[in-house]
């Protein structure tokens, strides 16, 4: 196996799949990264017991100027191999395979053994075919792991709440994330007519999914297989586990009645949450109380080690009964984060009871819950 390319190129695709890549995994092999070269490009696979991550460079692909000499395939200890890549003094580079699955590094005045491994010794990736895929930009997807991911559980003691529950029915995929604390749950209609499912991603899976991709105007194809999920775009394949067992019901835990409502635009709340913040993160409680009259609301934030504040919101209007509630700020950035630029309605029944976020605009199907917390 002989080839040389642009190094810069080549270290995208390197850099994707070690994304899959560890250092603790069980199997040793699996701590490098395989390299298969036929005449029409090079595929790099890495993988861990959680994702597997394949990518492909065509030789049609202009800047890389790809040059192959002869194919065949190797597995390269992936770190390692990365740092020598990274650190080449040229822009090109050249790799060959030579006898006892050693392999030469050339660039410039640099030259590098070292030792690789029979790429036939490297485990199959599941064969995952489905006759009719879901297909999503991968705007759309990365959207969707933006409004939901951050809200799964970081807790392995219930591993189902790890991941982000996916449903497709009735012409709709929903997905929701929750860590029992807060709720993050968004739908978008899809076009196509597909078979339904219900499954679980892990969290972490779909958060190097969305770092993985590359152009956000392509569409990704959706596949699933008992145990495993196929994310697959026109130059990477990435495979996840399913987590296994059945994720609570959510439905039932969003309320339909409120007492007091009040609406905000995203960015300036925000602002005033942070500011809030800056004394409660000093403290034990990181707690803020929100106090809704009828013609006032006002954040305040205390911490007896280092001060208080106390803020009037800007707010666009406001409904209901007066209120006093306590919350984690942290919890309600990242729920705001997650709408970006817009209006959004906060929804209360108590001072007790979990509350809702939604966008004032009716015509997105995103719902946000939060736990309040108790302070006597």
């Amino acid at each position: 196996m002989k080839f040389s390319l642009k190094r810069t190129i080549f270290m995208q695709e390197l850099q994707t799949v070690q994304r899959a890549i560890s250092s603790k995994t069980t199997i040793p092999i699996l701590t490098g990264v395989k390299i298969v070269v036929n005449e029409e490009g090079i595929t790099l696979t890495g993988s861990n017991s959680d994702i597997s991550i394949e990518t492909f460079l065509s030789v049609q692909t202009e800047a890389a100027q790809l040059h192959i000499e002869q194919t065949g395939q190797i597995v390269l200890p992936a770190r390692f191999f990365s740092e020598i890549v990274r650190r080449l003094s040229e822009e090109d580079f050249t790799l060959e395979v030579l006898e006892n699955n050693q392999v030469a590094i050339t660039s410039g005045k640099a030259n590098f053994t070292i030792n690789g491994l029979d790429g036939d010794s490297y485990p199959h990736l599941p064969v995952i075919e489905s006759p009719n895929p879901i297909k999503l930009p991968v705007h759309v997807l990365s959207k969707l792991i933006t409004e939901t991911g951050f809200a799964v559980s970081q807790h392995e003691s219930r591993p189902i709440l790890t991941g982000v529950h996916f449903v497709l029915k009735d012409q709709k995929l929903l997905a929701v994330a929750t860590d029992s604390h807060r709720l993050s749950q968004r739908v978008i209609p899809i076009e196509q007519a597909v078979e339904n499912f219900d499954i679980v991603i892990p969290g972490k899976s779909l958060t190097e999914l969305s770092r993985s991709f590359t152009d956000e105007e392509e569409l990704v194809e959706i596949s699933i297989m008992e145990n495993q999920v196929l994310f697959k775009t026109e130059t990477m394949y990435f495979y996840s586990r399913l987590l296994e067992g059945n994720y609570p019901d959510t439905n039932r835990l969003i309320p339909s009645s409120f007492n007091t409502e009040i609406e905000f635009y995203v960015p300036k709340l925000i602002s005033a949450i942070e500011r809030a913040s800056l004394l409660t993160h000093e403290g034990r409680n990181n707690i803020v109380r929100l106090a809704i009259t009828d013609n006032s609301v006002v954040l305040y934030g205390n911490s007896p080690e280092v001060g208080k504040v106390e803020e009037s919101l800007n707010y666009e209007q406001v409904t209901g009964e007066p209120l006093e509630i306590s919350f984690n700020p942290d919890y309600m950035k990242a729920a705001l984060r997650a709408f970006g630029d817009m209006n959004v309605t906060v929804k209360f029944i108590s001072a007790v009871r979990p509350f809702t976020i939604e966008p004032t605009e009716n015509s997105i199907e995103f719902i946000q819950l939060i736990t309040p917390v108790r302070t006597n």
